[in-house]
């Protein structure tokens, strides 16, 4: 496209663009590994702008993860639960969205690297708080006890292990433990 064709982006829409390359880029290559310069390269714009946009690869990492989070928050607060559910109703039905987090395969990467990346304590505090949103949206969606929310967010933890292994979400690699552990997570659910 030459440069008289294009159509000029309102700051908003670039900035999205940028947030939408650096959840790529961060996706693949977690935190310490991802350079701004690739960030830039992916979103059609110099390495400056994406500093000026954000003021730090951290900054840039903890608007990812916030985007990110959000995202996740969105697919549980979508998910139909009948209002006359009980505890366990409600938590199956939350759980076939997961289905949807596990589609967008870079959600539980990008999930995964702020929690590798938690040390930093700017992007610790950000994780624990999205984390713990998480936990309280389906504490008060499902109605939930302490240990009901916690063996869905340990499940949910595993599932999202396994996708960013492949073994596990859309294009796994089929492997015996990893269908063993699958089939026996689905007749869990089904009980």
């Amino acid at each position: 496209m030459s440069e008289t064709t294009r159509t000029r982006m309102t700051a908003a829409e670039r900035s999205a663009q940028v947030l939408a390359a650096a959840v790529g880029a961060f996706a693949e290559s977690g935190y310490a590994a991802t350079k701004t310069d690739e960030v830039a390269r992916r979103a059609g714009v110099s390495q400056p702008y994406v500093i000026r946009l954000f003021g730090s690869k951290q900054h840039l990492f903890v608007a990812v993860l916030q985007h990110v989070c959000a995202r996740i928050e969105d697919v549980f607060r979508s998910a139909e639960i009948a209002p006359d559910a009980d505890t366990a109703e409600a938590l199956r039905s939350l759980g076939t969205n997961f289905d949807v987090f596990l589609s967008e395969r870079q959600l539980p990467l990008v999930l995964l690297h702020g929690v590798a990346a938690s040390a930093d304590p700017e992007i610790g505090d950000h994780v624990r708080e999205h984390f713990g949103r998480i936990y309280q949206l389906i504490v008060d969606r499902t109605g939930a006890d302490a240990l009901h929310a916690r063996r869905f967010l340990a499940t949910g933890m595993l599932l999202t292990i396994m996708t960013a292994m492949q073994v596990a979400g859309p294009d796994a690699i089929e492997l015996p433990w990893s269908r063993a552990v699958l089939d026996e997570l689905q007749c869990a659910v089904e009980l």
